[in-house]
């Protein structure tokens, strides 16, 4: 990794008009959503501590390494040093921060105003350079073939047009440059958690998984996918990989009680709530 001192400094990114998107789906479903993330960031959910320290700050990414660990394996947070990097839907910055941290010129969007304020603070309490702005994914306010990576981890399945951001996401990375995506696989353990729950447990066999996330999990209209149509929304990046990862929700059977980790040797990995897709532009 390369010395801290070395760290590049700001970059401007040119900037559009900043404008939400409502022309293909309504301003009610982006106004919830939003209103969904500023309520609660996140993974600031449950932190009792004083919001806007560095202790605060320190506990998100405690919880998030523990529960996650394996994002760096993806992210790869230290390959993109000197290189132009844009999150969509970068939350309170928890990985943000780690772009850079290792060097790379940081660009971060998200629809919540309460996560963009944490995030610009979190990256002023660490004293690392970064731009971090309020915006649609379904309308990146960048110039066409702007970044080295678009980087996003769970988040445009809770956007109402995924297939939209996904082409905006295509727009906005350079030729040749890489992206790296993480969405909710539909055919996996915390699916099956959530059908028990709302719909057989609850004397509705019939409801579809596709009607219970959207109305009970995370923010209005969350929805999850299969590898066949996730290699459809992708199918204009080349080199696509996808793969389904086990995690912890995985292996919940209370709100806040975990099965051990060793308890994931023994199931498939194909059954897993993350699915990472991985390519590149054209």
């Amino acid at each position: 990794m390369k010395n801290m001192v070395d760290r590049p400094i700001l970059i401007k990114i040119p900037v559009t008009k900043v404008k939400l998107n409502h022309d293909m789906m309504s301003k009610k479903e982006k106004k919830s959503v939003q209103q969904f993330w500023d309520t609660t960031p996140c993974g600031t959910g449950d932190i009792n501590i004083k919001t806007e320290t560095l202790e605060y700050f320190e506990a998100i990414s405690e919880r998030r390494n523990k529960r996650e660990p394996f994002i760096a394996d993806y992210a790869q947070f230290e390959k993109w040093y000197g290189k132009k990097i844009l999150e969509v839907g970068c939350g309170v910055g928890t990985d943000l921060l780690r772009f850079a941290k290792a060097g790379a010129y940081t660009v971060g969007i998200d629809l919540s105003p309460k996560s963009v304020s944490l995030a610009r603070l979190r990256l002023h309490v660490y004293n690392c350079a970064g731009n971090v702005i309020i915006a649609d994914a379904e309308q990146l306010p960048f110039k066409t073939d702007s970044f080295n990576l678009v980087y996003s981890w769970g988040v445009l399945h809770h956007t109402p047009d995924t297939e939209q951001a996904i082409k905006e996401v295509y727009r906005v990375t350079k030729p040749g440059s890489e992206i790296c995506i993480m969405l909710y696989h539909k055919y996996s353990l915390v699916a099956l958690q959530m059908y028990l729950m709302y719909g057989l447990f609850a004397s509705k066999p019939l409801r579809s998984l596709k009607d219970i996330l959207a109305n009970h999990h995370e923010s209005p209209g969350t929805k999850a996918y299969t590898v066949i149509e996730v290699r459809e929304m992708f199918s204009a990046f080349k080199d696509v990989k996808i793969k389904a990862r086990l995690t912890p929700y995985d292996l919940r059977y209370k709100r806040d009680g975990y099965f051990p980790s060793w308890v994931g040797k023994f199931i498939p990995q194909r059954l897993g709530w993350f699915m990472v897709i991985r390519g590149r532009k054209s």
